[in-house]
């Protein structure tokens, strides 16, 4: 059932001027951010837990969102089963229809209570359709949500190093498997170290500028994050070094960013990003084509790549750069998710194929 209370005005402010009004469910604040759309029509809490979404106000496009609820807090292998982090990390979420009245098996509270929790506002009741039309003409823009006309400057999250914001500390072990796998967390979402684990590895995550060049390990492992790769310069040095060695290499969004860009190659950003379950990607020199789920807003610059590195998937809908692989070297990377959560899981055989160059190269 769609929630009949209006709650209090809030509007959404575009950086081109454009206004759209609707009411408040979250947090009564204002923010600012880069305003974006994710068209998956589920896996709202996973979304709103991934770390890529950092500086971000997101826009869900399906209609009606927080109809199955928030799950509760359930911890296993040291990380919340149902999220993707520690915390939320969007600025903002919009949506169309909010609905209060949650049902569902594994719910303990609303949309509306986490968003308060995490102190994130979210406005309902706008012309999303409209919105999304206006991001995909025009690209993704700034904007800012404006609660009882209490106005905040725009901010643009991709001047800062987002990557830092969201990363950890201090280095972490999951698992006690046979192969050591090191995984870089410049925003890591979780079913990436599930996924890990499952593969019998002990993971070693470390800070997105640890120097692991003293580090044992039998493979390499970048994962997803936020914001521009290139802000993230130390990461790059760090790579480069391990590019001069053959211990296997794979990663995954920014992760692919920043490998392509340790290997000499250059990125650019997109005209209104990927955030989506239903991107068609084609393994290169094949006719094997692939549903992924995606969250990004910078590729890699095709046409940059050095003579040692080829294309690996292409995106079958604008011929963007889906992943890359060394000629000779047991390196190669995805921009798209294999570990989905949420999405679809056509892709997470990729992973197997990570372990088996791991396994070969460890005999």
């Amino acid at each position: 059932m769609i929630s009949m209370n209006k709650g209090t005005g809030i509007k959404l402010i575009l950086q081109d001027g454009k206004e759209f009004n609707g009411f408040s469910f979250g947090c009564e604040k204002s923010v600012s951010g880069e305003v974006v759309f994710n068209t998956a029509m589920t896996g709202y809490p996973e979304s709103l837990t991934d770390p890529s979404y950092k500086g971000q106000i997101l826009t869900l496009t399906y209609p009606i969102i927080g109809n199955y609820g928030v799950p509760g807090n359930l911890t296993e292998d040291s990380m919340y089963k149902f999220f993707e982090s520690y915390a939320l990390h969007i600025s903002g979420l919009i949506i169309s229809d909010y609905t209060e009245e949650y049902s569902h098996w594994n719910a303990n509270k609303s949309l509306g209570d986490w968003l308060k929790e995490y102190e994130i506002p979210g406005i309902y009741g706008i012309d999303t359709r409209e919105l999304t039309k206006v991001l995909r003409e025009e690209g993704t823009m700034l904007g800012k949500i404006v609660h009882n006309n209490q106005d905040v400057p725009l901010y643009d999250p991709n001047q800062d190093n987002l990557v830092e914001q969201v990363s950890i500390r201090e280095k972490k072990v999951f698992g006690n498997g046979k192969y050591r796998i090191l995984l870089i967390d410049c925003g890591v979402k979780y079913n990436i170290i599930r996924n890990l684990l499952q593969r019998d590895t002990t993971v070693v995550l470390v800070p997105w500028d640890y120097d692991f060049s003293k580090e044992a390990y039998d493979g390499l492992f970048i994962s997803n994050g936020p914001g521009d790769p290139k802000q993230c310069g130390i990461t790059i040095a760090n790579l480069r070094k391990a590019l001069d060695g053959n211990t296997p290499i794979y990663g995954i969004c920014l992760g692919n960013q920043l490998l392509a860009l340790a290997a000499g190659a250059d990125t650019f950003k997109l005209k209104y990003g990927h955030r989506s379950h239903n991107q068609p990607v084609i393994l290169k020199n094949t006719n094997k084509a692939y549903i992924t789920s995606q969250n990004h807003g910078f590729a890699i610059d095709n046409s940059t790549l050095p003579s040692a590195w080829e294309p690996l998937f292409i995106n079958l809908n604008d011929q963007t750069n889906e992943g890359m692989k060394h000629k000779s070297k047991p390196f190669f990377s995805t921009q798209f998710h294999p570990e989905a959560s949420s999405g679809p899981k056509d892709t997470e055989f990729l992973f197997d194929e990570f372990m088996e160059l791991v396994a070969r190269n460890k005999k």
